[in-house]
């Protein structure tokens, strides 16, 4: 009965698993399709949640793509995997579409290892123009893939981001024929930044005009009056009369790209006429599309920011699923967002800065308080890192809320602009640690590692929420820079009215004591609750284990270590990040040089990619859930008996 409904639902759908299949279709039947797939995406996702309203406004654009280009030899490389949901659906993993982003089933973004059609990896915004340029102009140096397409999908909003600029920049420079598609919904995550955007929505050019250059262009080379110099002579002089005429500036063809658009995203049919005009012209080019998030379902369309990605809902009613909490838990980013408008009411030096994510990071409740003071800077970790490091070297103290993947893409600034300089800038790290659904490109687990290891930057990490109000509080009492991680999730019920403390750097407690316990575990962070479950569970058992909250990765306790390692026969060190020079390897490196040294066992993530699933299940595979520690204290202890 499930697959007659199917087939009656999805009767062009059903049929295509490759751009081969969907080149059997007449153009006249592509916007039956486009309505096909919504509707696919809209069941599917209302009961296993994904990035809806993204992927929704790409439909008709990724269709078009498909039935133009020879996918997979002609690449597509996309920015980010929001957008790509329909691209999955139409290179053969419509069924697996079901199970995506669960333990073992595909993931929610392109991934080259899942499907020959995801030519390249698209977790982190902003990287399209550049991987596909690379593509474009290895495929001129090999014989027989002259002729090859790459196209480079990406943002209006990831295009302000540094690397695309860079990689706009080289597009320039050298030969290639890579086509760039401006995906223009003027609506990132949370709204678009920048002088960049507003330049976008009113960018306009002539049809005609593109095309009487281009046959022109054709018609001189034949003749050979048009060489690379003269045509890039050309494309300057005919930039400067055009933007006289119009008077606007084109910043693509300023930089030599030749520019097509805008035209209107949602136009199947038109595309696919764009397309195959502009499909074999030369040199790299730009097409400028308008699209709308949640395109074809209103509630999306009227609230694309609550669609990003908005868990289970009702397909009928557009009404959210959400659980009926009688107690409200924070999550650890609204700790953080009330506790920096806290200090920020009574410390007027602060400032907040994201890059592009207020609302996932919750430093919209400044935004919302005290705008002047708060800070979105778009997709521009870098920048946003060091911008605070001007701020801070200014005499501002800025809190710097960025998720702890994407903060990688900051690591230079943040050893050049701030800690070489013993800035005092908080790093408020949200996302640390396993991120679930996501997966291996979001996950947050290198930096306790690439942290630890700058000088003059101290790392910590709070179990509780009253920690992580302590030491934001703390950081305004020191004169160098901070790091505090903590995962996505919930934290704990606290007092907002309990005043917070100065936290002394470097010194860790006793979190859970036992009875003559043999075994103490060392955690930082709040993956501590796991081995408190643990250890209760132990201790029905008659096995009693002491637990410490060592809060401080750097600096480390030593003294509360040089005791520990002299009370206990046997440690184990609990991380949620990896074991390669992690917090556990610190311990080793310490313990080593001691005259006692008790038998460690360091539980946190192995050197290996992790898939995605829920947190869970990720860490019942890592090893370090309840499950996981309880079986390690036990095997400890048997190894001895």
């Amino acid at each position: 009965m499930k697959d007659e409904k199917e087939e009656t639902e999805y009767t062009l759908l059903s049929k295509i698993n490759s751009s081969k299949d969907l080149k059997q279709l007449k153009e006249e039947d592509l916007p039956k399709l486009c309505d096909e797939i919504r509707a696919y995406l809209i069941e599917n996702l209302s009961e296993n949640p994904g990035h809806f309203a993204s992927s929704m406004g790409a439909v008709d654009l990724i269709v078009a793509l498909h039935y133009v280009f020879d996918t997979p030899y002609d690449r597509l490389v996309w920015d980010v995997g929001h957008q790509a949901y329909a691209h999955k659906l139409l290179t053969g993993r419509k069924e697996q579409f079901k199970n995506h982003r669960t333990l073992g089933g595909i993931s929610g973004f392109p991934n080259p290892l899942e499907s020959e059609c995801d030519t390249f990896m698209a977790g982190h915004a902003g990287n399209s123009i550049s991987a596909g340029l690379g593509m474009a102009i290895a495929d001129k140096l090999t014989p027989g893939n002259e002729n090859r397409k790459t196209v480079a999908i990406i943002g209006d909003a990831s295009i302000s981001g540094g690397l695309a600029f860079e990689g706009l920049n080289n597009a320039s420079n050298h030969p290639n024929d890579l086509l760039i598609i401006l995906n223009d919904n003027d609506m990132s995550i949370d709204n678009n930044v920048g002088g960049l955007h507003g330049y976008l929505s009113d960018l306009t050019t002539s049809a005609g005009y593109n095309n009487i250059r281009n046959k022109m262009a054709i018609y001189l080379r034949k003749k050979g009056l048009l060489t690379e110099p003269r045509r890039r002579a050309l494309i300057r002089f005919g930039n400067s009369v055009k933007s006289l005429v119009s008077r606007k500036q084109n910043i693509f063809e300023g930089l030599n790209i030749r520019y097509f658009g805008p035209i209107d995203g949602h136009d199947v049919v038109k595309l696919v006429k764009v397309l195959k005009e502009i499909k074999d012209m030369h040199g790299p080019r730009l097409l400028h599309l308008f699209t709308k998030k949640g395109k074809g379902y209103q509630p999306a369309e009227e609230d694309p920011t609550l669609w990003h990605a908005p868990g289970r809902f009702d397909p009928d009613t557009g009404e959210r699923i959400v659980k009926d909490e009688k107690i409200h838990i924070p999550l650890w980013q609204e700790v953080f967002g009330e506790t920096v408008v806290e200090l920020a009411h009574k410390d007027e030096r602060i400032v907040g800065v994201t890059a592009a994510m207020p609302t996932g990071t919750s430093l919209n409740f400044l935004v919302e308080k005290m705008p002047e003071r708060a800070f979105d800077v778009g997709i521009s970790e870098g920048h946003a890192v060091t911008f605070a490091g001007g701020m801070a070297a200014a005499g501002k103290r800025p809190f710097v809320a960025i998720y702890s993947s994407f903060l990688q893409r900051a690591y230079d600034n943040i050893i050049h602009d701030v800690a070489i300089q013993g800035l005092p800038v908080t790093f408020c790290i949200d996302r640390a640690g396993l991120v679930g659904e996501d997966g291996v490109t979001h996950h947050g687990f290198f930096d306790l590692p690439y942290l630890a290891c700058v000088p003059g930057l101290s790392v910590a990490s709070p179990a509780d929420a009253e920690t992580l109000r302590n030491l934001m509080n703390t950081s305004l009492s020191m004169n160098s820079p901070l790091a505090i991680r903590y995962p996505r999730g919930k934290s704990n019920i606290y007092d907002p009215k309990e005043k917070m403390r100065v936290l002394e750097p470097g010194k860790g407690r006793l979190a859970r004591e036992g009875k003559n316990a043999k075994a103490a575990i060392l955690s930082i962070g709040p993956i501590i609750k796991n081995a408190i479950e643990a250890a209760d569970q132990l201790s029905k058992e008659g096995i009693e284990v002491d637990i410490y909250d060592m809060i401080w990765m750097k600096p480390l306790d030593l003294d509360l270590i040089k005791m520990i390692s002299e009370k206990y026969s046997y440690i184990v060190t609990l991380e949620d990040g990896v074991l390669a020079g992690g917090f556990g390897s610190y311990i080793n490196d310490f313990i080593k040089e001691l005259p006692k040294r008790p038998e460690i066992k360091n539980l946190g993530i192995p050197d290996e990619w992790i898939m995605h699933g829920s947190i869970p299940q990720l860490q019942a595979k890592c090893g370090y859930d309840a499950k996981g520690i309880e079986k390690t204290i036990k095997d400890l202890l048997n190894s001895k008996s």
